[in-house]
């Protein structure tokens, strides 16, 4: 499997990937939105760090390394993600945040989008993921 990524516009270079083409046999990963509740809670998923968009965020990608290298894969493998936050202020630090997670690697095509809300109070934030490896 060739994963490529490309970036035409100058300005996306070290922030996203805006294309990413995967050309040969493998696995492709969807992970469903993915934000700060308590994944060992019981039903009704408490969120974690209620108020502070930075650590919801580093909370979501610890859940989402964990659910791709439970199915063979690694941020490294993420060829895009999508991005939701409630407030258009929580981009600095989803942004720092992000850039954490991924470290060196590559930043895949990225989708960001203010919202009104998420599917449980208090949630700030929520992050998608597909992710391609290969076979």
């Amino acid at each position: 499997m060739d994963v490529k990524r490309y970036n035409p516009s100058e300005w996306t270079k070290g922030r996203f990937s805006e294309v990413v083409t995967v050309t040969g046999a493998g696995k492709t990963i969807y992970l469903a939105g993915v934000g700060a509740e308590d994944e060992n809670a019981p039903a009704g998923a408490p969120v974690r760090h209620l108020g502070n968009p930075y650590e919801q965020c580093r909370y979501a990608y610890d859940k989402i390394k964990r659910l791709l290298a439970t199915h063979g894969a690694s941020l490294a493998d993420a060829v895009k993600q999508v991005v939701y936050v409630t407030d258009v202020r929580f981009q600095a630090d989803v942004a720092k945040c992000r850039r954490e997670a991924y470290g060196d690697g590559p930043i895949p095509a990225n989708t960001f989008l203010v919202i009104n809300a998420l599917a449980i109070p208090g949630m700030l934030l929520e992050i998608d993921v597909t992710a391609a490896v290969g076979r």
